[in-house]
């Protein structure tokens, strides 16, 4: 459980660092934005394989007995959430994490301002009831918490960084998945969104039907639950 913790830690360490605008300004300043994202991105990818290594090494503890409806509610879950992630790192998005940094709104803001955040909470709840264990309540419950926490601190980051131009920015936007389309606000679409469908609709088959899980995780969805 020490090295599984130690992962974890290590990986909240590193993806607070984009959330405090003084330390990622100032690694910025010194090593230039490309080194910064490249280093980024590699420091991160090697956090998560760590982090999934040291689970997988855990105990198996079964906490339910699995039905075909759980694996229903993470084909469902996942790449709606793995296509928000796409969609909000795409997209513009001054109100919540995105790779771009412009004024402009994009089209996925309109389902959420929080594309990213939500995206990763969704996609790790929906992995936790088609695996109905201890150590994947840990790691995908621990996901979902750190992302949907991180919606407040964000949200109070953005009011304060814009000002007076937060309200124009977020009129048409919610922080709840949909809230503003009840509210007779329909999300449109646009190149990014239609972008990310695609990548997403790529990585869905790749990881079902072409072994792309299997090779990942060592286990084949399709087979455990078909």
């Amino acid at each position: 459980m020490i090295p599984f913790a130690s992962a974890f830690a290590v990986f909240l360490l590193l993806h607070s660092i984009p959330a405090v605008p003084a330390v990622r300004s100032e690694i910025i300043s010194r090593i230039g934005r490309p080194a910064y994202f490249i280093g980024y991105s590699a420091a991160s990818l090697a956090a998560l394989a760590w982090l999934f290594s040291t689970a997988l090494s855990l105990d198996y503890v079964p906490l339910w007995d699995l039905r075909p409806w759980h694996a229903a509610v993470t084909f469902v879950l996942a790449p709606l959430g793995a296509f928000l992630v796409i969609a909000g790192l795409l997209s513009a998005n001054p109100l919540s994490v995105a790779i771009r940094s412009s004024e402009d709104i994009g089209a996925v803001v309109g389902i959420t301002r929080h594309p990213v955040l939500w995206g990763f909470a969704i996609w790790a709840f929906g992995h936790i009831a088609a695996n109905g264990d201890l150590r994947s309540l840990l790691l995908f419950g621990g996901f979902a918490l750190f992302a949907l926490g991180s919606i407040a601190i964000t949200e109070k980051r953005a009011r304060r960084r814009l000002g007076d131009r937060w309200q124009a920015l977020s009129q048409n936007t919610s922080i709840v998945p949909m809230a503003a389309f009840f509210s007779g606000r329909r999300p449109g679409w646009d190149m990014p969104m239609l972008l990310s469908a695609a990548i997403t609709a790529a990585l869905v088959v790749w990881l079902l039907f072409a072994g792309g899980h299997a090779l990942l995780f060592g286990a084949d969805p399709i087979a455990i639950f078909g």
